[in-house]
């Protein structure tokens, strides 16, 4: 299926792994799994020939369906189903049967003619491409995934970034490859379409590689784990389940640590012994030999796990502002004839703690695009209070210049910086060196996150816009986000499908989209958090 013979990866100029050999046979369903920043992202690219290796190759037999993080990708002026279809070469026909049925329909006989023998080949294409069932299938994946039928019927740039990425995954799903490599793909699923995604993973008889944060997905699905050791370069490679990989990558550490306290005991005692016997010329060559083989016992051992580092993330000190520093008045907004809410009202006063709560399509995120100034409302205005200071964290990370560096992102979110403060602030959050020259182009998804997290933290916002901010995240640097939610002072209106980002959060309200009813929060919206 996919075989890697001597990678060596890196990002920039820096090694991420090198000397790297695996084999993804049918039914290996492997978890790729390691820190932000390990390179997880940059081996799934490489194993679908999205990018190169610095040395080393990648042999692939059969199709490899690749779901990447970034869903912005494919033609945006065609229909969601359309795309979908497009996995099995499809799309073009059924594009063909539209037109030829559109000339059947002329009064002009030599029009009608041509449309007939047109539908006719274009049918007997689709029938050979399996026909109306695999229509029917693509629709039923995209149902299970929570893509509504009037979505399958929209432009792809009228979709929200959850949207478009839910039908980048049911596209990779209904193209029947043997392989795939799926990164992050439980991402703006609701709790049903994560549950029907597991079964389908356990049923796929091919390889599969999956990055994923979901331990629930991980523990249903993988009977194979690689850990990539972001502090050594290399991956570990564990043949057995979740569970087990957890419950032995503990007992392995347990090992080196006493294996290593053993060893360096006895070595320890043969230094001491050595530097007694040095001082007689006599004992002298003896004392050499005893002194090399205290090295090599230790030199000898496997290394102990390096504690991965997590980026220390506050959220700034909120600039001082009025009582409601924005408020937003009868907004609508709509693409083409759908429209996607009307007539809403919000009044964010100082400190305020509010989550947007809506199914997948009901407008969360536009709403936070309209207050953050991104996009336009059809109807209706946002009004900036006295001293408002905005902080926005985009889902698919838009705030971002991908034509600049790490550094130059930095510089232009606060501009006020010394170069020298600007990379102390990357540092705490794991972009060191040579990491602040880095294309932003070429960040994982994680460290994407980190770089606009790092931006909101010199931001000295006091009212901050966080949608889906959790995301692509490891457990370690969740906990972090969660913590800065927390303490922050200021106000924060949340998007979320994370139900612990809105316990950290305690909201004092709730906006239900795309109706627009505001209520006060109670725990009987904490079961809707995610399905929304």
């Amino acid at each position: 299926m996919i075989t890697a013979q001597k990678l060596e990866v890196r990002a920039g100029a820096r090694l991420l792994m090198e000397d790297v050999t695996f084999r993804i046979a049918a039914g290996d369903k492997v978890g790729l799994v390691g820190r932000n920043g390990a390179g997880k992202t940059t081996l799934t690219k490489i194993l679908a020939g999205e990018a190169l290796p610095a040395s080393g190759k990648v042999i692939t037999n059969g199709d490899v369906g690749y779901l990447p993080q970034d869903p912005r990708i494919g033609d945006p002026e065609v229909l969601a189903r359309d795309r979908i279809l497009s996995a099995r070469g499809l799309d073009d026909v059924v594009r063909r049967m539209r037109e030829a049925e559109d000339e059947m329909a002329s009064e002009d006989p030599v029009v009608h003619e041509r449309g007939m023998k047109r539908w006719t080949r274009a049918d007997a294409e689709l029938h050979a491409g399996g026909g109306y069932a695999a229509e029917s299938e693509a629709a039923q994946i995209a149902s299970s995934l929570g893509i509504e039928k009037r979505i399958l019927d929209q432009q792809l740039k009228t979709l929200s970034g959850g949207q478009r990425r839910r039908v980048e995954l049911a596209r990779i799903l209904f193209s029947g490859a043997e392989t795939l490599l799926l990164d992050e793909p439980t991402n703006h699923l609701d709790a049903d379409s994560i549950v029907w995604l597991r079964d389908f993973l356990k049923s796929h008889r091919g390889g599969l590689i999956v990055i994923s944060h979901d331990n629930a997905l991980l523990e249903a699905t993988v009977n194979k784990v690689m850990h990539l050791d972001a502090n050594r370069g290399e991956i570990d490679v564990y043949n057995m389940g979740w569970k087990n990989y957890l419950t032995q990558r503990e007992t392995d550490e347990r090992r080196r640590k006493r294996e290593r306290a053993n060893a360096e005991s006895k070595a320890k005692t043969l230094t001491d012994q050595a530097n007694r016997m040095r001082a007689k010329a006599s004992k002298a060559t003896a004392a050499q030999s005893m002194l090399k083989r205290a090295e090599k016992m230790v030199a000898g051992l496997e290394s102990e796990r390096a504690a991965d580092k997590v980026a220390r993330i506050k959220f700034p000190a909120p600039a001082p502002c009025g009582k409601t520093p924005i408020t937003a008045e009868e907004l609508s907004k709509s693409y083409g004839s759908l429209e996607v809410f009307t007539d809403v009202d919000l009044a964010i006063d100082r400190g305020s703690r509010v989550v947007i709560l809506g199914l997948n399509g009901a407008g969360k995120t536009t709403m936070l695009r309209i207050l953050a100034g991104v996009d336009q409302p059809d109807t209706g205005r946002v009004v900036p209070g006295h001293g408002l200071k905005l902080g926005y964290y985009a889902q698919e990370h838009e705030t971002l210049d991908t034509g600049r560096t790490v550094l130059e992102n930095m510089q232009s979110a606060a501009p006020q910086l010394t170069d020298s403060e600007a990379r102390s602030v990357l540092g705490s959050f794991l972009f060191s060196g040579d990491d602040a020259h880095k294309s932003a182009a070429v960040l994982s998804g994680g460290e994407k996150t980190r770089l606009a997290l790092a931006s909101l933290v010199v931001s000295s916002a006091n009212v901050l816009l966080l949608d889906e901010p959790t995301n692509n995240l490891d457990p370690a640097s969740r906990e972090e986000v969660l913590a800065a939610i927390r303490t922050y002072e200021g106000a924060i209106i949340l998007v979320t499908h994370d139900e612990g980002a809105v316990r950290a959060l305690e909201p004092d309200r709730v906006l239900l989209l795309p109706d627009g009813d505001e209520d006060l929060w109670s725990e009987d919206y904490a079961d809707l958090v995610s399905l929304a």
